[in-house]
């Protein structure tokens, strides 16, 4: 601990930050507009209405504007686990390294080599081929996403992966374990499904955009009309699988869970706080109200948590004094740690593995041995070795309680949008509804902000953590000079605002010129 330098760590996660907040700005669009454009198309070989093929055709050209923008944040994204975090890509690399590489070889090179073909090969090859082409494209794009999220959720619910004491690496024993592990099931779906709400959004307010200026009728309530549909079915999934992510946090990152809550007494029946806000400067251990008012769903946090209106819902005290009941399977439970008891065990892990380092080349088998079945029996607390304060346990609870009801209340506006949106087309009164294509034009850069707040509470919310219970963030970081990482930072968040900015400017260019009248390229 005396040779961590936390100001390292802080610019390092602010640059990590600040990197994947911007790739989330690009990435949203493409995993839903490659399946509307793919739907559109789908319409034209189906129907042969060549005013379908024309507004495929421009959909397409903004995926692909935002495609070529996106890959370049997302491959500095992945460099920087080998820059900043070089201590975290050794301890877990060969876990973490193989889906970024199938990502890499794989789906990346899919989306690539058929996008070419979707953009240029109208002309040039049937239609089932170009139209398949165009599914790949989107298909491509959403596996891509697959194997990042995989290892993103790895890293929330490590499995299928053995330590090494030998190597000090974290081996892969069963791929399936680690691409099926609860998260990262929930985690893709829940992510996917984001996206594909945003990329609805964006299709309903451009097309919006052309009704309020009183052109291209046609053309925005077709896009209108396969949108919304899209956009309510991805919203009831989005709904679905937040559910799951719920729970899933719930069991398996307690902390997270009473963090979105504001929860620090927990008890059972919890009820859901629809509206509230957090005391500041709140101490986990102090006489201080959790919250300065609420306006509660009695019992529903237990029930979110763990399908149960009656379950115990541990708070933030409870969760570092221990003492109460857990549930490790259907017929076993145990009594919960508390954080002394946690650090003391992750001590003994940490020397453990130490003094099998000092006498792994002996031929004292035995006491190889007594500190192997030491480090075993008290491998899953490691991390907690290096903390010194229970407070360091503590994400800050007012950004995940806000960011989190920022995330589900703008999540509810949006199926409300999608709802009304077909009411609107199916009754032939869009055009007349003024209001509602200005509510839609704005529920744009509310999506963006949605996605923001969830991979806020996401990421923020398991911090400590960089791999849960195991890998404190503190520790993962390469050992650098910190004015690098603040040069680098600076330098990024110039490249990446002038990268938005270009492809804002690119984006509304090609709008204002809209879908091209000829059957051209």
């Amino acid at each position: 601990m005396e040779n961590i330098d936390l100001s390292l760590v802080n610019w390092s996660r602010g640059q990590f930050a600040l990197t994947a907040m911007y790739h989330w700005m690009f990435v949203p669009l493409t995993l839903g507009l490659g399946y509307i454009m793919a739907i559109m198309e789908t319409i034209y070989v189906s129907t042969g209405k060549e005013e379908w093929k024309r507004i495929a055709k421009f959909w397409m050209t903004l995926f692909a504007i935002n495609f070529v923008v996106g890959a370049a944040t997302g491959i500095i994204l992945e460099f920087e686990f080998g820059t900043n975090w070089s201590n975290y890509s050794y301890f877990v690399g060969d876990i973490f390294g193989a889906p970024l590489a199938i990502e890499g070889i794989l789906a990346f090179f899919l989306e690539s080599t058929f996008i070419v073909v979707m953009l240029f090969g109208w002309n040039r090859v049937s239609k089932k081929f170009h139209l398949a082409s165009t599914w790949l494209v989107a298909f491509g794009a959403n596996l891509s996403a697959l194997w990042i999220l995989v290892a993103n959720g790895w890293m929330n619910y490590p499995a299928g992966m053995h330590f090494n004491p030998d190597t000090l690496r974290n081996e892969m024993v069963n791929f399936w374990n680690v691409i099926l592990s609860p998260f990262a099931v929930n985690k893709f779906l829940h992510t996917i499904s984001s996206g594909f709400v945003l990329s609805a959004l964006f299709v309903i307010g451009i097309s919006s955009w052309y009704l309020l200026k009183k052109r291209e009728i046609g053309f925005a309530k077709k896009s209108i009309a396969v949108a919304a549909v899209f956009g309510l079915l991805s919203s009831i999934f989005l709904i679905l699988t937040g559910d799951g992510s719920a729970k899933q946090v719930a069991q398996r990152q307690p902390m997270k869970f009473a963090a979105m809550e504001g929860l620090y007494e927990g008890k059972k029946g919890q009820g859901l706080i629809v509206i509230g806000a957090p005391t500041p400067d709140k101490k986990y251990n102090d006489d201080k109200p959790s919250h300065l008012f609420t306006v509660e769903i009695p019992k529903m946090l237990s029930w979110l948590g763990f399908g149960d209106t009656e379950a115990f819902v541990p708070g933030i005290k409870n969760l570092i004094e221990g003492g109460y009941e857990i549930k490790i399977d259907d017929n076993t439970t145990a009594i919960a740690l508390p954080f002394e008891e946690k650090v003391r065990r992750g001590k003994i892990a940490i020397q453990a593995l130490s003094d099998y380092h000092q006498v792994k080349n002996s031929d004292n088998d035995s006491l190889k041995q007594a500190y192997l079945t030491q480090l075993g029996e008290n491998f899953q607390y490691f991390g907690y070795g290096y903390f010194t304060s229970a407070n360091q346990l503590i994400p800050h609870v007012p950004i995940l309680f806000y960011s989190f009801r920022i995330m589900v209340g703008l999540g509810f506006l949006f199926l409300f949008i999608f709802i009304y949106a077909i009411y609107l087309i199916y009754r032939g009164k869009y055009v007349h509804q003024r209001w509602f294509s200005w509510v839609a034009i704005f529920s744009i850069p509310l999506a963006y902000l949605a996605g923001q707040a969830g991979w806020i509470v996401a990421e923020l919310g398991r911090q400590p953590w960089v791999i849960q219970d195991i890998m404190p963030t503190m520790v993962a970081v390469s050992r650098v000079d910190v004015s690098a990482v603040q040069i680098t930072f600076w330098l990024f968040a110039l490249i990446f605002t002038l990268l938005l900015i270009a492809e804002i400017r690119i984006m509304l260019k090609q709008i204002k010129i809209g879908p091209k009248m000829d059957g051209g390229q």
